[in-house]
């Protein structure tokens, strides 16, 4: 039998080295090629693809680089280093280089190395950019069949783009053929606590949990089901487990704290604020849930300095201008209840309680033409909502009309 013709070149044969993941050898046919041709985009990218293979990254990325410098125009080398840079996060400069790639042809034809670089750009795009997202994915699609991963990213982009009935689909899909798919659970449940389908969420969940008990966003996910269903006590022991896990995570701190204070315990999620605060001073959620926290212990003066640092970080936030609005009217500074009411009319419609502390606020410091006016216009927004102090407005409409 006559022998198997062997490579025509060295390039050639590193090439066929490389295929059957003899990095060793393959590398030692193209150190010496490159020497003698030090512009061969190809053979810069064959060793890029080494070093990335062997986990070098910082050399596959000089490599890759030399390989563009080359050969702006090779299509290998943009898709392996826009994947490298997806990799370690570098969203930005993996973007220029897949849209570069997208933009190449392949060497030979290779449509599935096209449709990676649409699909990666997807998955890099689908917070940030859904539409393109969604278009890149189509285009990927277009390239040949659905792949496992698209129903996910499907999902995912949807729910970025606002679609939720293409999301809630595209995660029951996944589930359907995938029932252990943490992501897919999470964003699943993520849409149904959206549409208030509490119970709903609950079983997904609890089965997602028997499989990874000590998933935060899981936990977190479960935690804020329970309380919407009312089953308090459950979700301060799920919060309480995961704050142990990650006592510095802002938002499981907050969530255990809000738990408290919802569970009649606002005095239990001091420590707790307290300690997240000393991390982040300047955390205006944060500050937010230590004044209304202290507003509710009735520790109105305290309340007002925590809102007030709220606001000075964050000063459009209608609540913190409402909350700092009552802790003053407690502490009869009326000025402090109106321009707060004032403020937070810039970024909020009037309503019943608004009305209300302006009103009072007014009474007391004897401004009786705006009192009588927002008594009045209390009296027509509450409607019956609140007797006691529709009461309490009736009687000083009276007196007031006296003093006349």
């Amino acid at each position: 039998m006559q022998a198997a013709q062997q490579p025509a070149n060295p390039l050639a044969e590193a090439e066929s080295l490389i295929a059957l993941q003899n990095w060793d050898g393959a590398q030692k046919r193209l150190l010496p090629w490159l020497a003698a041709h030090p512009a061969d985009a190809r053979a810069l990218f064959d060793l890029g693809y080494i070093a990335d293979a062997q986990e070098h990254s910082d050399a596959a990325v000089a490599y890759y680089r030399k390989s563009i410098a080359a050969d702006p125009k090779i299509f290998e080398s943009r898709l392996s280093l826009g994947l490298l840079l997806a990799r370690e996060d570098q969203r930005k400069e993996a973007e220029e280089q897949l849209n570069a790639a997208g933009n190449l042809l392949p060497n030979p034809p290779n449509p599935a190395a096209q449709a990676q670089v649409f699909r990666a750009l997807a998955r890099l795009e689908r917070a940030h950019d859904p539409a393109a997202a969604k278009e890149h994915l189509l285009m990927a699609l277009r390239l040949g069949p659905e792949q496992p991963g698209d129903a996910l990213l499907t999902a995912e982009i949807a729910t970025a783009n606002d679609d939720d009935a293409t999301a809630e689909e595209a995660y029951r899909r996944v589930l359907a053929k995938q029932p252990e798919s943490s992501p897919a659970t999470a964003g699943l449940v993520h849409l149904l606590l959206k549409q208030k389908k509490y119970a709903e969420a609950e079983p997904l969940l609890r089965s997602a949990l028997g499989r990874d008990p000590d998933d935060p966003a899981l936990n977190s996910q479960l935690a804020s089901a329970l309380a919407f269903e009312g089953k308090n006590n459950e979700a301060v022991s799920i919060l309480e487990k995961l704050y142990q896990l990650k006592p510095d995570d802002p938002t499981i701190g907050g969530m255990l704290a809000d738990a408290y204070t919802q569970n009649g315990h606002p005095e239990k999620a001091d420590p707790i604020l307290g300690e997240l605060l000393k991390k982040s001073p300047n955390n205006p959620a944060l500050l937010s849930a230590m004044g209304d926290n202290l507003l509710k212990q009735r520790r109105y003066s305290e309340a007002i300095a925590a809102l007030q640092a709220a606001i000075k970080v964050s000063p459009d936030n209608a609540d913190d201008w409402m909350s700092l609005a009552i802790a003053a009217a407690q502490t009869h500074q009326y000025q402090i209840v109106l321009d707060a009411l004032s403020t937070r009319a810039k970024f909020a419609g009037e309503n019943a309680g608004s009305n209300f502390l302006r009103a009072t606020a007014y009474d007391n410091l004897h401004q009786r033409k705006q009192a009588v006016e927002y008594y009045e216009k209390f009296l027509a927004a509450s409607a019956g909502k609140f007797p006691d102090q529709e009461w309490e407005a009736q009687h000083r409409l009276i007196a007031l009309g006296k003093s006349n």
